[in-house]
């Protein structure tokens, strides 16, 4: 019951954000800003149903599953692939670079946040 609950939740909260992006006309998907919403609630809230945690888990551990329908969005757009691979190769390389740099320096700049406090708590 509870992973039906949670799926429930995650499912209304995907709903709200469809209709916002509708309704504001905002070039967003509407599953983000359902995420958002959630993310907000829970950071208000400063809790979260265990049921969305169930069904968190449950969806993770099938997400390989989730890949298949972009596997053959690829292979129905083969021949465009084909010929502009060379862009793609470096969105991907260039992409990569930067979500890599971009983590390691908000991880530095959280852990001399959260070594900081905890010396100037301790």
């Amino acid at each position: 019951m509870k992973f039906l609950n949670g799926i429930t939740l995650l499912l209304c909260y995907q709903l709200a954000g469809e209709i916002g992006v509708k309704l504001l006309q905002w070039p967003v998907p509407g599953p983000v800003l359902g995420m958002l919403l959630l993310f907000l609630t829970m950071l208000l809230s400063k809790k979260y149903a265990p049921s969305v945690d169930v069904a968190s888990t449950a969806l993770l551990s099938h997400l390989s599953l989730l890949f298949v329908p972009a596997g053959v969005g690829m292979m129905v757009h083969f021949e465009h692939l084909a010929n502009e691979w060379l862009p793609i190769v470096v969105a991907l390389v260039l992409g990569t670079v930067v979500t890599m740099a971009t983590s390691a320096l908000v991880m530095q700049g959280a852990s001399r946040l959260f070594l900081s406090e905890t010396y100037r708590d301790g």
